[in-house]
C-alpha cells in the first residue's frame, strides 16, 4: 500500500529519537502475563470494586490501533488480532523516560506495559500504566483509520493489512482452522490413522487435471507436483493400512476462479472393506457433527440462503439429474448428435474432442451444479470419466458420488477399482486419451498396477476440499476470502 513519504519520513524521524533515548525500538522479547484476549476474558465481566479489591496487576502487550493524547495523559487502545482494550498513560505514573516515549508513538506500533486495572468513569476496563516498553516500530500507517479495508486486489496481495483493517476476516481463518482441528478429531474418534504421502511425484495421478512440473537436480529428474494423493494412499492400503486420511495440499495447473486457486487443501481418506455407500453414511454423519460442533445448530446461512446439513442428504443419480435438466432422455444423453444440438439450443460450448460421455459433463456444470444448494449426492457416474472406480451392475457407469453444497462441489468418492488387469484397460484408454490431445487424462502408472497385483481389498476413497467447505461454514462467496494468501498474477 503506497503511502505519502512524509509520513514514513516523521516515523523514522520518531524512530531515530527513541535510538538517542536509549532505546531499542525492535527489543527481541517481552514476558507478558496476560494476552489481550486473556485481559477481556478474565476481567470484562468484573467491576470497578472487584478490581479495585483484587489490585490486579498484569503485563500485557499488543499493537496500538487508536491513541487519544491529552496532554499530560492520554489512552491507547491496545488489541491482539481478536479482542481490545485501552492503556492509561499519566505523566505522574510513569518514568520521565516513559513518558517520552509515550509521545513518540504512532498507530501501529507494538508497546507493552506493566500496570493495574481498573475501570474508567465511563465503566471501560483500563490498564493505569507504571512501566511502558516500546516494542516494534511501525513505519507504515494502517489503513483507513480503522475503517475497514474495501480495496480487494490489495486485501488479498497485502493480507497482513486485510487482517488488520477487517476484523470478521480473522474470524473467518480462526474459523478454518477449528474446521481442520474438528476434521482431525472427527477422522481420529471413526478409526482413522494419519499419514503423509510424497508431494513430488514422478507420475501425476490420482485425478484429471494438468500438473506443475518442476526438476530435481541431482536425480536429473523431471517430477510432478501432486494433483491428489491418491495413488500412494491406495499403496498404504494393499500395505496393510485399513483406515488412513491425509490433509494435503494440492496443485492442479488449471484455471482461477471464485471456486478455484491452483495450490489449495484437502481431506482424503480410504477405508478397506467399504463401498460408495459406507462413505455416504459416514460424510454425512461427518458434516452434521462438524456444523453442530462449530456453531451448535446444524442449519446454515449461506449468500442470504438456508441450509440445513441435518442429515440425510438428497440423492439422484448423474444421469438423471442431467435428465431433470435438460428435457433430454436417458438415451438421447447417450447419443452426442443430441446432446450437441441441446447444446448449440441452449448457446453453450462444449468440447469437441471430448468423447459422447464427456460432452455431457459440461452440461452438468452449467445446468445441474448451480441449482444444487442443499447437500445432494451426485451418483453412478459414466465409466469414462471415472477411471479409478468401481463399476456398477451397469458396466457404463461407476460407483461414484460427488456431493454438492450452494453450488459447487465439496466431496468426490468412489467404491475403489481394485481388479489390476481392468485398471490396466483403464490406464490404456487413457494413454489414447491423452495422445488424442486430452493433457487431463492419466498416464499409465505400472508401479500401482503392480501394487494391485499384490492385492487391495474392497475399499471405498474420498476427497473433501477444506477450502469449500470453508467458504460454505463461514458464508464467504470466494475461494480467496479462505485462502490466506491465494495466487495472484504480479502487479505490471
Amino acid at each position: 500500500m503506497e503511502i505519502p513519504d512524509a509520513i514514513r519520513q516523521t516515523r523514522l524521524e520518531k524512530l531515530n529519537k527513541l535510538k538517542e533515548l536509549g532505546i531499542d525500538p525492535y527489543p527481541h522479547t517481552f514476558q507478558a502475563s496476560h494476552t489481550v484476549s486473556e485481559v477481556v476474558r478474565q476481567f470484562s465481566e468484573k467491576s470497578t470494586e472487584e478490581l479495585e479489591s483484587e489490585h490486579a496487576e498484569l503485563r500485557v502487550a499488543g499493537r496500538i490501533l487508536m491513541m487519544r493524547q491529552f496532554g499530560k495523559a492520554g489512552f491507547l487502545q491496545i488489541g491482539d488480532g481478536r479482542s481490545r482494550f485501552q492503556f492509561y498513560v499519566k505523566r505522574d505514573e510513569v518514568p520521565e523516560q516513559d513518558f517520552e516515549i509515550y509521545n513518540l508513538l504512532d498507530v501501529g506500533d507494538f508497546v507493552g506495559a506493566h500496570g493495574r486495572l481498573f475501570r474508567t468513569r465511563t465503566g471501560e476496563l483500563t490498564l493505569l500504566v507504571k512501566k511502558l516498553f516500546f516494542l516494534s516500530k511501525s513505519l507504515r500507517s494502517l489503513p483507513e483509520k480503522w475503517h475497514g479495508l474495501r480495496d480487494t486486489e490489495t486485501r488479498y496481495r497485502q493480507r497482513y493489512i486485510d487482517l488488520l483493517a477487517n476484523p470478521d476476516v480473522r474470524k473467518a481463518f480462526d474459523t478454518r482452522c477449528r474446521i481442520i482441528q474438528e476434521i482431525r478429531r472427527l477422522m481420529e474418534e471413526r478409526g482413522f490413522v494419519e499419514v503423509e504421502t510424497p508431494m513430488m511425484q514422478p507420475i501425476a495421478g490420482g485425478a484429471a487435471a494438468r500438473p506443475f512440473v518442476t526438476h530435481h537436480n541431482a536425480l536429473d529428474l523431471d517430477l510432478y507436483l501432486r494433483i491428489a494423493p491418491e495413488l500412494y494412499l491406495k499403496r498404504l492400503i494393499v500395505g496393510g493400512f485399513e483406515k488412513i486420511y491425509e490433509l494435503n495440499r494440492n496443485f492442479r495447473n488449471e484455471g482461477i476462479s471464485t471456486q478455484h486457486n491452483p495450490e489449495f487443501t484437502m481431506i482424503e481418506f480410504y477405508q478397506a472393506y467399504a463401498d460408495y455407500r459406507d462413505l455416504i453414511a459416514l460424510t454425512e454423519n461427518l458434516l452434521e457433527t462438524l456444523t453442530e460442533r462449530l456453531f451448535g445448530t446444524t442449519t446454515l446461512s449461506y449468500q442470504g440462503r438456508t441450509i440445513s446439513m441435518k442429515a440425510p442428504f438428497q440423492k439422484i443419480t448423474f444421469l438423471q439429474s442431467l435428465s431433470s435438466a435438460t428435457g433430454l432422455t436417458l438415451e438421447q444423453l447417450d447419443q452426442e448428435a443430441e446432446v450437441l444440438r441441446f447444446a448449440r439450443s441452449q448457446g453453450i460450448e462444449l468440447d469437441p474432442a471430448a468423447s459422447a460421455r464427456k460432452k455431457i459433463v459440461g452440461l452438468f456444470e452449467k445446468l445441474v451444479e448451480p441449482s444444487l444448494w442443499d447437500p445432494t449426492f451426485i451418483v453412478d457416474y459414466p465409466v469414462e470419466i471415472s477411471p479409478l472406480a468401481k463399476k456398477c451392475a451397469d458396466p457404463t457407469l461407476v460407483e461414484r458420488f460427488e456431493l454438492y453444497v450452494g453450488g459447487f462441489e465439496i466431496a468426490n468418492a468412489y467404491s475403489e477399482l481394485n481388479d489390476p488387469i481392468d485398471q490396466y484397460e483403464r490406464f490404456q484408454a487413457q494413454m489414447l486419451e491423452r495422445k488424442s490431445g486430452d493433457d487431463t487424462a492419466h498416464e499409465m502408472d505400472l508401479d500401482y498396477v503392480v501394487a494391485l497385483e499384490h492385492g487391495m481389498p474392497p475399499t471405498a476413497g474420498e476427497g473433501i476440499g477444506i477450502d469449500r467447505l470453508t467458504m460454505l461454514l463461514t458464508d464467504s462467496a470466494s475461494i480467496r476470502d479462505v485462502i490466506l494468501f491465494p495466487l495472484l498474477k504480479p502487479k505490471g
